[in-house]
């Protein structure tokens, strides 16, 4: 995967400003994308193009266990959240139902990827490469459970 960053040096980005509460009742996901981040950046649905990244601190997606919110940020173009940790329900809500990918990165990381860098993320190897600064980083590596049901496209599609 290779996309663009968009950057929030922001701890605790929980789900009701990833996607907002009055928007729960559309059900069209296209439309849902066109909210994602609103409650934190009104900008975002400018920003983001098919194949993006979000780079944020700890405790990405915590608040609500709102399906809604890896969603939209799937239908926005998001292909991968990258952060120091996530909340967990956020984290198998991703996997799952195989809507984005939630990568967990190391300080280093995280200080060193600005917004705008161009990454490839090459998951087989757990690395990330930052192509806009010639560095590259580790990624937690997927326990192996995750590890099948993100090969598998999703839960639903899992078979043991």
């Amino acid at each position: 995967m290779k996309g663009s960053v968009i950057k929030y040096e922001k701890d605790n980005i929980d789900t009701d400003v990833i996607l907002p509460g009055p928007y729960l009742k559309i059900h069209d996901y296209n439309e849902l994308a066109k909210h994602a981040m609103e409650g934190l950046d009104k900008d975002f649905h400018s920003k983001v193009k098919n194949g993006d990244f979000i780079v944020a601190g700890r405790n990405f997606g915590c608040g609500s266990s709102r399906e809604h919110a890896p969603i939209a940020l799937a239908y926005s173009g998001i292909k991968a959240v990258l952060a120091l940790s996530f909340a967990r329900i956020f984290y198998r809500n991703a996997v799952d139902g195989a809507f984005l990918l939630p990568i967990e990165i190391d300080e280093n990381a995280y200080k060193s990827i600005s917004d705008k860098d161009t990454l490839e993320i090459v998951t087989e190897k757990n690395e990330i490469k930052n192509l806009t600064k010639n560095q590259i980083y580790s990624m937690k590596p997927f326990p192996e459970l995750i590890g099948k049901i993100i090969a598998a496209g999703g839960l639903f599609n899992y078979k043991p």
